[in-house]
């Protein structure tokens, strides 16, 4: 399977003009053979944007998450939408679950090659320090995968990275492949690198980091998508400035791994 992530540039606020750029990198991605297309979180409004995430959230059935699983459709291609703003009373209007029927969530939806949501991941840590997240949002209480092209894929969301039970428990649920959307600044480089690095080795699964590219004020997003193979193993990563990761992923690979190297088998669950 080929796996792109979209390390896209943002304005903070213009939700049209990030959608704009994220149609041109699915576009991209699709056109150069991508089978899975993964964007970076709260590519939309922007994640420092904290002013305008009121303004800017809406239900699962508004306009930003249906153009967004329209562009699946449009390119035949699996799309993990980073994440947006959810207004949860307005999902729960329409009948979606929530975790709380109040409120502003931090939502990556899954749509499949036919624009279908497939999963929904409320971001469950919410980062406080000097960001505001914590106080805006609601955090989610929900982990599932979904089946595509041969992986069950699960997502966890930027802050996610530093909680490792958390992929521990998409790992016992069946994930061999993890996306994980971020808004990672400078400069928490060595962070950033190590955490995901590790929640591959831990698990022995791929786990994909997708990052924005961008400047808010002071704050700079520091990029370096990558995705990272069951050993813990770069198959491809980039810089700071906007551009498409791609790497060539094998679903057999997390069995042959876990089969080879005993330490999936070792774990004790007991303790």
């Amino acid at each position: 399977m080929i796996l792109t992530l979209a390390q896209l540039d943002q304005t903070a606020g213009d939700v049209d003009g990030n959608l704009k750029r994220a149609e041109r990198a699915v576009a991209d991605a699709a056109e150069r053979g991508a089978d899975l297309v993964a964007l970076p979180e709260l590519f939309t409004v922007g994640y420092f944007a904290f002013d305008s995430y009121a303004r800017e959230a809406e239900g699962l059935h508004g306009p930003t998450f249906s153009r967004l699983g329209e562009l699946a459709d449009e390119y035949n291609v699996g799309l993990l939408a980073g994440s947006h703003v959810e207004d949860l009373e307005a999902s729960a209007d329409a009948g979606y679950d929530v975790p709380d029927d109040d409120g502003l969530a931090n939502t990556a939806v899954f749509f499949d090659r036919s624009g279908d949501q497939a999963a929904v991941y409320r971001k469950h840590h919410l980062f406080g320090y000097e960001s505001a997240e914590s106080r805006l949002l609601t955090p989610g209480n929900v982990l599932e995968t979904v089946p595509f092209e041969g992986f069950e894929v699960g997502m966890t969301t930027c802050y996610d990275l530093r909680f490792p039970e958390l992929y521990r428990s998409l790992a016992e649920a069946g994930a061999t492949l993890v996306l994980v959307p971020s808004a990672w600044p400078y400069p928490r480089v060595e962070h950033w690198q190590t955490l995901t690095r590790a929640r591959a080795i831990e698990n022995l699964c791929y786990v994909a980091s997708i990052n924005g590219a961008a400047e808010f004020d002071e704050t700079r997003l520091l990029g370096r998508s990558t995705v990272f193979d069951p050993w813990g193993t770069p198959l491809a990563s980039a810089g700071d400035e906007p551009t498409l990761v791609t790497a060539e992923i094998d679903a057999d690979r997390v069995a042959e791994v876990r089969a080879e190297f005993p330490a999936w088998a070792d774990r004790r669950d007991s303790l």
